[in-house]
């Protein structure tokens, strides 16, 4: 439901969602909510990962640090991908919730946009801690939009320096420094089979009662100018640790130790062993979040999503993540 006001240019626009009733005691009703979307970026080596995490320093928690900060409240945040430890991100997307009131006192009585002084308030706190996250954008969300379900698909790059010929110590936190050149073609082609709708479970680690079935639109590894490898994987959504997972063993493929159709016999096997071989997670860079262009299909393409990765036997929330 939208509340709509003729005074109030967001609730016109279908950009403010109601709060949660108030209780029976005949209180007045809790504030209408307006919806938020952040564009960020973050350099992971400096976090324990996205997630909030007792005792650790992450993405999460500085960026709802920071909300805090400016609204006087703790507010929580939904994010697209759920990076771990060490993986950076270009282009993260996030969404929270503030009241009507919230978004009017950022501007602080003065007549300039609230999401002007949104982004330039919260860059602000957020470089107190060095300057590992950089918000890109703040705007008023589209009606419908969840940062996590609304997206059609998320993109991950991921660097190798397959020889000591092509290291470069300035480029060391975001490259695989990999020990011996690889076989290309032969990574191509072992990935190739997991392209389209499969069950991951042998590329993951399964989350409780999530579904480890994705649908993987593009993988391949492409050698730049400079000759340092870029893998590129696009997906409907990520399991935890499935970019990582297929890293690995593509560069298994690569370095000869298994055949190109190994990559497939893995699939179908939808066990995870010894052989089930994370690469390591600093050149790992979530660079984009797609959602849909019309604004009507936003709140329906969450509610597919929300039905397609819940398993058959469990209520529980999918599981989307990334690395």
């Amino acid at each position: 439901m939208i509340v709509m006001r003729s005074n109030d240019p967001l609730a016109e626009a279908g950009l403010v969602v109601p709060a949660a009733e108030g209780g029976h005691d005949g209180g007045a009703p809790a504030p209408a909510l307006v919806r938020i979307k952040v564009l960020l970026a973050y350099d992971g080596a400096e976090f324990s990962g996205w997630a909030t995490q007792p005792g650790r320093i992450t993405v999460q928690g500085r960026l709802e640090e920071g909300l805090e900060l400016l609204v006087r409240r703790r507010v929580r945040t939904t994010v697209a991908g759920r990076t771990d430890a060490g993986v950076h991100a270009r282009g993260q997307v996030a969404h929270f919730d503030l009241t009507e009131e919230e978004v009017a006192g950022l501007s602080r009585g003065r007549d300039i946009d609230p999401m002007r002084s949104l982004l330039r308030r919260l860059r602000g706190v957020l470089t107190r801690h060095g300057q590992a996250i950089l918000i890109r954008s703040v705007e008023v969300a589209p009606s419908g939009f969840d940062a996590r379900f609304s997206a059609l698909w998320r993109r991950y790059s991921y660097r190798i320096a397959d020889g000591p010929d092509r290291w470069d110590p300035l480029e060391r936190r975001t490259t695989l420094w990999h020990a011996d050149p690889v076989d290309l073609v032969a990574m191509n082609a072992g990935v190739a089979a997991l392209l389209g709708q499969h069950d991951f479970l042998s590329f993951c680690k399964p989350r409780e009662r999530a579904t480890t079935i994705r649908t993987l639109t593009d993988c391949r590894f492409e050698r730049g100018a400079d000759g340092v490898i870029t893998a590129h994987l696009r997906a409907d959504a990520f399991c935890h640790n499935m970019v990582r997972a297929v890293i690995g063993a593509a560069l298994r493929v690569g370095d000869g130790r298994e055949a190109a159709g190994w990559i497939a016999e893995r699939l179908d096997a939808r066990v995870r062993d010894a052989k089930s071989i994370l690469a390591a997670p600093h050149p790992l860079v979530l660079e984009e979040v797609a959602y849909p262009d019309d604004a009507a299909e936003l709140a329906a393409r969450a509610e597919l999503t929300r039905a397609r990765r819940a398993p058959a036997d469990a209520g529980g929330s999918p599981g989307i993540s990334g690395g």
